[in-house]
């Protein structure tokens, strides 16, 4: 097996292939060798399940999946890197590599024919610009997943995994709890990287559970609201949603008292259970409204 996180082993290598770093898809490739195992073993790699490797990279955590998992598929967008996996990874059978963009596949269908009868995990190296749209990508497919552990940058570990209702909270924290739990599982310095970016990163795993699902009326709406509201955390609660979503004072107003809060609360103060709460009640308010109108 190739030595992916010896540095003259590496410079071998992508000279061989007249690799070039590219700034724009943020690649960063580890060079700590031991980052890799530990997020294999804590990413669910064993021997029941499948797993989804989002950006190989050079294969250098494939490699430590592929000797834990009973099969590795991992998705490539960079063309260019797919010669060089073909000779990393030319040691493992239960690797299947294919070129492509993840937020192009239906996750669902791909896990479904990659792993059909397998208990399923993800777990990837995300460049820093793309984290959010992949996980909500991955989380919304509705696919049969179990875990997500992912690196991220070290600032949006704590973001996800903020309690909601605290002022680190937004959006995606939302999110991420109406999926599942998030545990920040380790950092990682910047130093364990070649090249090396500017921030820490840390490494995160999402426990898959859709805990609110039963509980919230209008998803779609539910999902719309905490992004409208948070995109303008300056402003109250009432002010931001009668601004983004058409929705008139009066009601949610109403909404706050019914569930015990202030006027003047912003939505960074609510727990989840009020922000559910505080969504199936303007929907009400909205599908009332759209009733009368059709009358």
């Amino acid at each position: 097996m190739m030595n992916l996180t010896d540095m003259k082993t590496i410079k071998g290598l992508l000279l061989r292939h007249g690799f070039h770093f590219s700034k724009r898809l943020g690649q960063n490739f580890l060079i700590d060798d031991s980052i890799c195992p530990r997020i294999a073993e804590e990413g669910n790699a064993t021997k029941e399940y499948g797993v989804l490797e989002i950006g190989p990279g050079i294969g250098t955590l494939t490699q430590q999946l592929a000797l834990r998992a009973k099969r590795v598929t991992a998705v490539e967008l960079d063309d260019r890197l797919i010669p060089i996996l073909s000779e990393t990874l030319h040691d493992f059978k239960n690797v299947h590599v294919i070129h492509g963009d993840i937020l192009q596949f239906d996750v669902a269908k791909l896990l479904e024919q990659e792993f059909s009868g397998m208990k399923v995990a993800v777990c990837a190296n995300l460049p820093y610009y793309i984290t959010t749209p992949i996980l909500m990508h991955l989380l919304e497919s509705e696919a049969n997943i179990d875990s997500i552990t992912v690196m991220v940058q070290k600032e949006v570990a704590e973001k996800l995994q903020a309690p909601v209702g605290t002022r680190n909270a937004g959006a995606i924290t939302a999110a991420m709890n109406y999926y599942g739990t998030v545990e920040l599982l380790f950092v990682v310095p910047r130093e364990s990287f070649l090249p090396s970016p500017n921030v820490d990163s840390a490494v995160i795993r999402i426990s898959v559970k859709k805990r609110y699902e039963k509980e919230t009326r209008d998803p779609f709406y539910f999902f719309q609201m905490i992004k409208l509201g948070f995109s303008q955390r300056r402003k109250t609660l009432v002010n931001a949603l009668s601004s983004t979503m058409q929705c008139e004072k009066a009601c949610i107003l109403e909404a706050l008292k019914q569930l015990d809060l202030p006027p003047a609360v912003r939505m960074e103060n609510l727990s989840m259970e009020q922000l559910v709460a505080l969504s199936n009640l303007l929907c009400d308010v909205e599908d009332n409204e759209n009733s009368t109108k059709k009358e």
